[in-house]
């Protein structure tokens, strides 16, 4: 990726993440990133090419994050301590990239194929977890990876949303002790 096109979506990501999609326009993003006018709109024709842009940036951008939580750990204990860490990460360092993220997820429960992008991008995700959870021997996997990611989610959405400061751990603690032998 070209520095101009990183620049483009990292502006991109940081509007949604502060004022929200409608803030969401090639010239926005332009003034933003401090491009020349035009610049955006030829990287990504149209909004949808954009907001897909977006996707593929925050994962790239969260990718080590995420495959470092869920590489195989050695105990429960290292997996909470990874899952915490995670969480602090997404909802303090990267709050505005979570916040864009969750700004993406709402809007794509009235756009099919954003909704389609984003399934695509947690495929991955979602693979890692079920791997995780067969690694610390839960009897159903990919049960245990959906309780565990939905609970991620959910505590995450409070936490960007509400300004819900609770900690996480406890939460995180029950869910995955019930998951695990």
């Amino acid at each position: 990726m070209t520095p101009t096109k990183a620049r483009a979506l990292d502006a991109a990501i940081e509007l949604l993440g502060t004022e929200g999609l409608r803030s969401l326009t090639h010239a926005r993003v332009d003034e933003r990133a401090e491009l020349p006018k035009g610049s955006t709109s030829n990287y990504f024709r149209t909004r949808q090419a954009l907001v897909s842009g977006v996707v593929a940036r925050i994962v790239e951008l969260e990718e080590a994050e995420i495959g470092a939580t869920f590489a195989p750990p050695g105990n429960a204990a290292e997996f909470l301590d990874g899952l915490c860490a995670l969480f602090d990460h997404l909802t303090r360092t990267s709050r505005t990239q979570t916040t864009a993220r969750l700004v993406l997820f709402m809007e794509a429960s009235h756009d099919a194929e954003l909704r389609e992008v984003l399934s695509r991008a947690r495929t991955g995700m979602a693979r890692s977890v079920v791997a995780t959870m067969a690694s610390l021997g839960a009897k159903d996997p990919e049960v245990a990876a959906a309780a565990v990611v939905a609970c991620f989610e959910g505590l995450l959405l409070h936490r960007v949303a509400r300004h819900d400061d609770t900690d996480p751990r406890p939460v995180f603690t029950q869910v995955v002790t019930g998951v695990l032998p």
